[in-house]
């Protein structure tokens, strides 16, 4: 015989389908984009991983300041690694052809053994006036193949797009907190136009392992060793290592993988938390219909069904609805929602084409889980509300406590204590709302805050530059220009946080008109040094040679305002004494107008568009995510708001009906029962925005300590006013649609219901 009970489903989806729907959609939607997005992400990843040997990328690369010779090379060769020629020319672009440089391309010879090319559309350069150039910088620029392009003084045809296995990221310098792809870019020309162009070369090695080493604590043990060992034959012959950087550390390579996994982590619990809640609200839901048809569950127990029976009737829906929408989601995952996911990588990052690949542990996090959350959170709800008597539930006595009495609440005016007892009589549902409220919040406000906060960081780095152009010398230059200022830079290495940082050491000259700050009486560290690594005045700190042993050590006087770096500031004169250097000793130049000098002397030039690349390529590359968000949390606020407010009107449908016989209207019964609704909506708001202003906090530094460089956390005012007044409006175009379903509750409910 057919269990009776499954009769009551379908007419229990019928009468709730507007509920189930909601939660249908937004869990299909959910677990879709998700599922699209770690398919996406699994696919991308396999590619990265695969790419290594494909594309025979380099174990690591260091640029000497000049060319070595083949004794050298040699000599290098020794230590178990092959050396490679990867020469490189940073060249000014105009990529409009408006007759203004707008860009910098890093130009390359073709690459057959090392570092190979993805070419992923058009052709690789056959004549002298051809360019290819890589993709991420094409669309950023607005470039397309066939489109001419000026690279220094010549005129080139783009004639195909690119990605280069080590520039999977474009960081045109590695200590950069952010790679820029809109004014950085790489470049392929013919072996003999890169030779033509005439301008600074870098001469960079890249080398091979002979014997690959097996993790990456071989590789750091190996990358130390042969990093001595190198700058020892470099040193014999005089030679200078300016850079040095194994593949573990170069972010233009590594960045990228290391983003596709933590994104895969970051959306799974973003999921999870979401499965969570829409358990909980199931779960209210599940024991605000126990309630209802208690009667009909203490006959059903007394007439012989085991409280397994009705565990299994009542779970059955929530389970249903959750699988239907994890399968739907999955499809549309692989389908529609896998391309979104994709088109926001390839707008971050210069990754080779890839093919999607079935992720099958993407369907289990994505199906499996979701359905074993939301059993074992309905279970021990149902579990807990079963236990009861079949007696108990006949009476309707559902509570657990003996002689239970409503509590006396103050001597509030009549209206204020009836929608007191409302709230205290509803408390699961209105925890919930809270609990849910407060983490839509938190992702509103993540979403809110970071345009503003990309906005002031780059108006503070404008407003607090040393110099409109900051010159670093190759050779040592005197200019005869008033506005001309002479500066020391160093780099120091320090490590906090399991991360090797880059610190750039600079000493000015006593009452410079560059920098505000007077730093001729001790070492001060910039703001966001001070903030990254929790370093204030009195404060000693140790750090080391970036290529050498030699450790230093500096007590800090106090901060600067310096939000473009990590620095340690000093007079000239320390600089020279701690470094050991002659007292005329400088590296470089601070100017507010451009300066005579020979490019062949300049190894590079810092203006307002370098400083500002972080603030330029976030914008770019998350602007749209930061709006999903915003979306996708006020979409969840308002569902938990219909829901639970739907769940609340229900719960008391036998009141309103009654309040209903005895003369109120229905906008006297809206201010009743929907003004405890509002009183705890607006507290709920306004609790959680100085919550996830906490949350957001230790979420941020946590987040920004494991990057280079730092970008202080600014919650503009008027996000705060933003959250509050999307969480209000939300709130009243629901309140209108419970008001609606209020105006349809029947007087004749209450005689209905009269036990």
């Amino acid at each position: 015989m057919k269990n009776p009970l499954r009769k009551r489903i379908f007419r229990e989806l019928k009468e709730d389908f507007s509920k189930y729907l909601v939660i249908f959609l937004f869990m299909t939607l959910t677990i879709g984009f998700i599922s699209g997005f770690l398919v996406a992400a699994g696919s991308m990843k396999t590619a990265y991983d695969e790419s290594f040997e494909k594309y025979n990328i380099e174990d690591g690369h260091f640029v000497l300041d000049k060319k070595a010779d083949n004794d050298l090379i040699k000599e290098i060769e020794k230590e178990n690694v092959t050396l490679y020629e990867n020469f490189y020319k940073d060249i000014d672009t105009d990529s409009n052809m408006d007759g203004k440089n707008d860009s910098t391309l890093r130009v390359f010879k073709d690459r057959k053994e090392v570092n190979k090319i993805c070419l992923m559309k058009g052709e690789m350069p056959e004549n002298d006036n051809e360019i290819t150039i890589d993709r991420m910088y094409a669309d950023n620029n607005k470039v397309k193949v066939g489109d001419k392009i000026r690279v220094g003084d010549k005129k080139f045809k783009v004639s195909g797009l690119v990605a280069l296995s080590d520039f999977s990221a474009l960081y045109s310098d590695n200590n950069d907190l952010m790679f820029d792809a809109v004014l950085f870019g790489v470049a392929i020309v013919k072996d003999d136009v890169f030779e033509a162009f005439d301008h600074n070369i870098s001469y960079s090695y890249v080398w091979k392992y002979r014997n690959e080493p097996v993790n990456e604590t071989k590789e750091k043990k190996m990358s130390d060793k042969f990093l001595e060992k190198m700058v020892e034959d470099v040193y014999m012959v005089q030679n200078n290592v300016e850079i040095y950087i194994p593949r573990y550390q170069n972010n233009a390579i590594q960045f990228t993988g290391d983003d596709i996994g933590g994104d895969q982590s970051m959306m799974l619990v973003l999921l999870y938390i979401l499965i969570v809640i829409m358990a909980f609200v199931f779960a209210v839901t599940i024991n605000h219909t126990i309630t209802r048809e208690a009667a009909v569950i203490g006959t059903l127990r007394a007439s012989g069904y085991t409280r397994t029976e009705l565990i299994r009737h009542y779970i059955f829906l929530p389970i249903m609805v959750s699988l239907v929408a994890a399968v739907i989601g999955n499809i549309l995952g692989y389908t529609a929602f896998k391309y979104v996911a994709a088109s926001m990588y390839y707008g971050s990052y210069s990754l080779p084409t890839y093919v999607t690949i079935w992720n099958g542990k993407a369907f289990i996090l994505t199906t499996v889980v979701p359905l074993i959350i939301m059993l074992v959170v309905n279970f021990i709800s149902l579990y807990k509300k079963l236990k009861l008597s079949p007696l108990k539930f006949i009476r309707r006595n559902l509570s657990k406590k003996k002689n239970k009495k409503a509590f006396k609440l103050p001597a509030f005016k009549f209206m204020s204590r009836f929608r007191l007892r409302i709230i205290f009589q509803n408390k699961v549902s209105y925890i919930t709302l809270f609990v849910g409220i407060a983490f839509a919040n938190i992702l509103l406000m993540f979403g809110l805050m970071m345009h503003p906060l990309l906005e002031k960081y780059q108006d503070e780095i404008v407003d607090n530059m040393m110099a409109n152009y900051q010159y670093v010398l190759k050779n040592p230059v005197d200019v005869k220009d008033d506005e001309a200022e002479k500066y020391c830079l160093n780099s120091l290495e320090f490590s906090k946080y399991s991360l090797k940082e880059d610190i750039s050491i600079y000493g000015i000259e006593n009452n410079s008109k560059y920098l505000k700050d007077d730093v001729s009486d001790g070492y001060y560290v910039s703001n966001t040094f001070s903030q990254k690594y929790r370093v204030n005045a009195g404060d000693t700190i140790t750090l080391k040679e970036k290529y050498g042993s030699k450790k230093y050590k500096f007590k800090i006087k106090g901060t600067v305002e310096y939000p473009a770096g990590l620095v340690i500031f000093m007079s000239n004169k320390e600089f020279c004494k701690v470094f050991d250097k002659d007292d005329d000793y400088y590296t470089g130049y601070f100017s507010n107008k451009e300066l005579n000098i020979k490019e062949k002397d300049v190894a590079s030039c810092i203006t307002e568009d370098d400083l500002t690349k972080t603030s330029r390529q976030l914008n770019v590359s998350m602007g749209q995510i930061f709006y999903l968000i915003n979306i996708f949390a006020v979409v969840l606020f308002v569902i938990l708001i219909y829901l639970l407010t739907k769940l609340i009107i229900e719960k008391n449908t036998n009141s309103i009906s009654m309040v209903k016989i005895l003369g109120y209207n229905n906008g006297e019964i809206a201010r009743l029962y929907l003004m405890a609704t509002t009183w705890v909506v607006v507290i709920s708001i306004l609790l959680s925005i100085i919550i996830s202003k906490e949350i957001i906090e230790v979420i941020y530094f946590e987040m920004m300590k494991d990057y280079t460089g730092w970008l202080s956390l600014y919650i503009a005012p008027k996000v705060y006013v933003e959250m509050f007044v999307l969480g209000i409006v939300s709130y009243g175009l629901v309140a209108i649609l419970q008001f609606r379903k209020i105006k349809k509750v029947p007087m004749d409910e209450a005689l209905k219901n009269v036990e």
